[in-house]
């Protein structure tokens, strides 16, 4: 019976853990959601979707929590416990910075922007989708398939470097951009910049983790 009770306790974190994965890369999506709705001009739907984003951190935060008081009394080992626990950090660090993202697209709703540069931020936004999916699956071949997650986060890298393209391209905008949008909304504009590129930083720092993770399984 004690037996029984172990493993499902290891089935319940790991089911959590996956939840929590779900959830993080749900906030990327609800976030390119809110800045498309932005450039179709559909301020009810980008508000919505930035709620919703914020509904999502909240749980994924929660989840972070949760996960870590059932693998303290769970049967995984120590450095399956461990390994797992600083993957959930970093997937919360993530979604972290895809909330400060959501409450700088709040804050700029109603002001007048150039097309030119919400259509930069949309491609911005539309790489960290692909950045975070390609996290997530590195992370589920980690178990079965090593080899494969460790080319799945260099996928990661791949599309980080064409966020840091977009990140430039955006600033460069905004330098021009000094007459037709005050320097109040220039601040809020280089602060979503720089809080989305903390995004795929964050995609970047825990795909660096993964392929720690692929070695320790091959050697193991």
């Amino acid at each position: 019976m004690e037996k029984w009770f172990a493993q499902r306790r290891k089935s319940k974190v790991l089911e959590l853990a996956d939840r929590q994965l779900m959830l993080a890369i749900d906030t990327v999506t609800e976030l390119e959601n809110a800045i498309s709705a932005v450039l179709k001009k559909n301020v009810g739907d980008a508000k919505n979707h930035v709620e919703k984003l914020f509904r999502t951190e909240e749980e994924v935060d929660s989840l972070r929590r949760t996960i870590f008081e059932e693998s303290t009394r769970g049967s995984l080992p120590l450095n399956d416990r461990e390994d797992l626990m600083h993957l959930v950090k970093r997937l919360d660090v993530m979604a972290d910075h895809v909330k400060d993202s959501g409450r700088n697209v709040l804050l700029l709703l109603e002001i007048s922007i150039p097309k030119e540069l919400w259509d930069a931020y949309a491609e911005m936004a539309k790489n960290l989708v692909e950045c975070a999916k390609a996290l997530k699956a590195s992370i589920e071949k980690l178990g079965s398939n090593p080899v494969e997650a460790r080319a799945l986060s260099q996928k990661v890298d791949e599309v980080e470097k064409k966020v840091d393209e977009n990140n430039l391209k955006i600033k460069g905008i905004l330098l021009k951009s000094d007459k037709e949008v005050t320097p109040s909304t220039l601040f809020i504009l280089k602060d979503l910049v720089e809080s989305m590129e903390e995004v795929a930083d964050s995609c970047d720092d825990t795909a660096d983790y993964v392929r720690v993770l692929t070695i320790t399984r091959e050697t193991s």
